[in-house]
């Protein structure tokens, strides 16, 4: 085990891409329309607000999105509204709260797991979806996100979707220790270990050794200037504060007091008889065979696996990931 090698992607990809303040948003126009809706949630330290939009119309089949991070935007989630809608199913684009879009109360009292799930429960329920209509999908953060919510709510589900994410965050650890980082050149690796262990994070060098070895291997398989503005745009406005509250200050392997540190429900997944999809890449963050086990573990689960595919698959093998989400949805 690399027990130095923490590599913060999030963290340091906001920063390359010139990371702004939550209040200046760079994204796709969103004006407000018809289909775009404020939803009023209630917590123990008040009521907020979150961001939604509605794209396409299908009364049977609504797919509610969940953004990783934790604290990133819909924004990277763009290139599905030029694939759901065509094919006939209604979708949503949702920031969370603490997201650009939504409100930022900046009170990490609110930054739970529980909490969380009991918003997804009030936007489902203000956007009236229910069990003979509602797909949740969640991406990475938005994956332990959406497994929490079926563990308390599968009753109100129709399908689930698990996009890039693991059921257990100690074997994810693993699998970045033991997998990922023996991968990366040596020289490169001895270098970026030498960065950590003076806990240079913020130095050009070593942030341009992660971009240019490791992020276009696993996060994203394009070239950084190829890299889609929606994709950019998201990483501009990442919520550090509760990025690193839930996963720390790394994405290489969750660390310190982090949250979600010890976060494990592979045991439990067998509890959850939702018509259930995994959807993972050949070259992910996230490891394949985990979430063929995790396919395995849902008593009505599947997996696709996108070959040519890493973190953000639905770019890097758009194809196949939207033909195995697609046709998952034609099955209900």
């Amino acid at each position: 085990m690399i027990n130095a090698h923490y590599l913060p992607i999030f963290l340091l990809l906001a920063g390359f891409f010139a990371c702004k303040p939550s209040g200046d948003k760079t994204s796709i126009d969103h004006s407000m329309s018809k289909k775009e809706r404020m939803i009023p949630i209630e917590t123990e330290k008040g009521s907020f607000n979150v961001w939604t939009q509605q794209v396409g119309e299908n009364p049977d089949v609504k797919v509610l999105l969940l953004h990783g991070g934790p604290g990133c935007t819909h924004e990277y989630f763009t290139c599905f509204k030029d694939f759901l809608p065509e094919a006939g199913y209604e979708m949503y684009f949702y920031d969370q709260l603490e997201s650009a879009f939504s409100d930022q109360p900046n009170d990490p009292e609110l930054w739970t797991l529980d909490r969380y799930v009991d918003e997804v429960e009030q936007v489902r329920t203000a956007l009236g979806m229910d069990s003979t209509n509602f797909i949740l999908l969640g991406h990475s953060w938005g994956g332990i996100l959406a497994i929490e919510y079926a563990l308390q709510y599968q009753q109100n589900l129709k399908g689930l979707v698990i996009s890039n994410m693991m059921a257990s965050i100690p074997a994810y650890n693993n699998y970045a220790h033991t997998v990922l980082g023996p991968q990366m050149d040596s020289t490169v690796l001895q270098q970026v270990l030498a960065f950590e262990a003076a806990e240079d994070y913020s130095n050009p060098e070593y942030m341009n050794l992660l971009t240019e070895n490791y992020y276009t291997e696993h996060i994203l398989r394009l070239p950084l200037d190829q890299w889609p503005e929606e994709v950019n745009n998201a990483f501009d406005n990442l919520s550090t504060d509760l990025y690193v509250h839930l996963q720390g200050p790394s994405e290489f392997g969750v660390a310190g007091d982090a949250v979600l540190k010890t976060w494990d429900r592979l045991s439990e997944l067998n509890n959850i008889k939702t018509k259930t999809l995994c959807i993972g890449g050949r070259y992910d963050t996230m490891d394949p065979e985990h979430m063929r086990m995790m396919a395995d573990s849902f008593p009505n689960g599947q997996i696709h696996i996108c070959e040519q595919g890493s973190h953000m698959c639905f770019y890097d093998d758009q194809a196949s990931y939207f033909k195995g989400l697609v046709s998952f949805l034609d099955a209900f």
